[in-house]
């Protein structure tokens, strides 16, 4: 059994001011995702996320996901990659989750 960790990471399909996201950006973050680790998942539909404690209504969001060796420098890639993708998305914050995850 491999022993891996799940990053998933969560990318608005609108900025804050309602205007779409250019494809553009989209393909830059799964590039980049799939340059570093040879491979990146994302799903094919659009992931719809409400937050009744902000109140900023309904998000429409991709979600991208890879499976990487358990690393501190992974770790930090991440870390590194949530700021980039603050800026790039004009976003106050990227939501990425990471689990442990065993692969039969």
């Amino acid at each position: 059994m491999k022993v891996l960790r799940r990053f998933e990471i969560m990318v608005p399909l609108h900025f804050n001011d309602g205007t779409a996201v250019p494809l553009e950006l989209l393909t830059q973050t799964q590039t980049e995702l799939e340059e570093r680790f040879d491979a990146v998942s994302s799903e094919g539909q659009t992931i719809r996320g409400f937050d009744r404690e902000s109140g900023d209504g309904e998000d429409e969001l991709v979600r991208f996901f890879t499976d990487v060796p358990n690393t501190d420098d992974n770790l930090a890639f991440f870390r590194e990659t949530k700021e980039r993708l603050k800026s790039r998305f004009q976003q106050e914050d990227i939501w990425i989750a990471t689990h442990l995850i065993e692969v039969l």
